[in-house]
């Protein structure tokens, strides 16, 4: 059936918050909100209490195409590892020790620098059980938090309407062109951006008098409009605020380039102007490394690895290293073989990353074997990604009950104290 688009048509209010509230990057679920009689957060889960960290951030950084873990954490005096990658195979004497088992990539020097410095836990071989190879399935379980589970919003989300039900404004940052599902929320409300020149109006003129009437509206005792006037007027101010942080930000920390190391900048800037943001989201592409391997992700562990090194140089020039963690995923691993072409093909469990300063730096859980293989010959799981999850959302961030975000039951890791 073909659609027909009518230009002269006014649009519905759902139409203008699905298509990201005139071009200012606020999103909510649409169905969910709109289908409550009375848009009342607090009668419906009022928060007891007060935080135990009301001044800590989590910020994700998503790896996306399938990081190769066995490239990025090396078992480099494992015998087995060289035989199954006799071109891949980093050189003894080029990657970057770590202990007498592991080594990071000989590019990850800036990773190395952390991990030196006691700011990087490694947990070995995250994934969930009957994983998928498919880049758009297996992020999206991710994402959601419960894999082979439908879900319409994301993990993140889910924690922040749980845990601040009275949905304050800005408590989400997505830096990225598209929002994503991971942050997709009912109650919140996430702000997404990618370049904050061009984080402002944009559309066309029956969208703009939509907007302004929004925007300059007054209560008018409809929860549906009431509910679109408030975000409207959320990202108005979101708008302007970060426009003014990201071109007024000053630091001698040289980020590099990259468009990893230019996006954590702005969560810098957002964070050293006070902005109320508990969660920042960003992400990184180009780790689909099906051919000519070596040579690509050179430039792309370099970048990353000088990206969270800066990060990291810029907290503690602002004070807030102690305030703030990162967590880093991949939505799996590659394969134990190279393949014909140099390179490894979709594979199963690989490495997360955690950073802080709080944290019990270190390697965590078992590394797979490189020899006991699942059925289809990849790395069988030892740590259920959801197990990280639940470190971040109780141990870092303070909420005690994970498994009501989780939908299971996942014990965290024991790393901060």
């Amino acid at each position: 059936m073909s659609h027909i688009h009518c230009h002269k048509c006014k649009p519905s209010r759902r139409d203008f918050l699905r298509s990201g509230l005139f071009g200012l990057g606020v999103g909510a679920v649409v169905p969910s909100v709109f289908g409550e009689t009375s848009f009342s957060i607090s009668a419906q889960a009022a928060q007891t209490g007060r935080e135990a960290h009301p001044e800590r951030i989590l910020v994700v950084v998503e790896l996306n195409g399938g990081n190769d873990g066995l490239d990025t954490v090396i078992p480099w005096n494992n015998d087995d590892y060289r035989k199954a990658r006799p071109t891949l195979a980093a050189a003894k004497n080029a990657a970057l020790k770590a202990n007498d088992e592991f080594a990071f990539h000989p590019s990850l020097g800036g990773l190395k620098k952390l991990w030196d410095d006691g700011l990087v836990a490694v947990i070995h071989g995250c994934g969930y059980p009957n994983p998928d190879r498919s880049h758009f399935t297996s992020m999206e379980y991710w994402h959601t938090g419960t894999p082979h589970q439908p879900q319409t919003t994301g993990w993140v989300g889910r924690f922040a309407d749980t845990f601040w039900p009275q949905a304050p404004a800005n408590t989400i940052v997505n830096i990225t062109p598209k929002q994503s599902l991971a942050v997709q929320a009912e109650r919140h409300s996430p702000v997404v951006f990618n370049n904050p020149e061009e984080f402002r109006r944009a559309g066309d003129q029956l969208q703009a008098d939509a907007y302004r009437q929004l925007i300059t509206g007054r209560e008018t005792g409809n929860s549906t409009l009431d509910f679109l006037t408030a975000i409207s007027r959320t990202a108005s101010d979101s708008s302007l605020r970060v426009r003014e942080v990201a071109r007024n930000y000053k630091t001698p920390v040289a980020y590099g380039s990259t468009p990893l190391a230019l996006d954590l900048r702005k969560v810098a800037a957002l964070i050293e102007a006070r902005f109320p943001t508990r969660i920042y989201y960003v992400s990184l592409a180009g780790f689909d490394t099906h051919a000519s391997q070596q040579s690509g992700r050179f430039y792309l562990l370099t970048g990353l690895g000088e990206a969270l090194r800066a990060f990291h140089e810029d907290l503690r020039r602002i004070k807030r290293g102690d305030d703030v963690a990162v967590m880093m995923f991949s939505e799996f691993g590659r394969r134990v073989e190279e393949n014909a072409s140099a390179g490894t093909d979709h594979g199963t469990a690989g490495p997360m990353f955690v950073f802080g300063s709080r944290l019990k730096a270190g390697f965590h859980g078992a590394h797979p074997s490189l020899t006991d293989l699942d059925q289809n010959g990849d790395l069988k799981m030892t740590m259920d990604f959801r197990r990280v999850y639940a470190t971040m959302i109780k141990e870092w961030m303070g909420f005690g009950d994970p498994k009501a975000i989780l939908k299971g039951d996942f014990a965290p890791l024991g790393i901060f104290g």
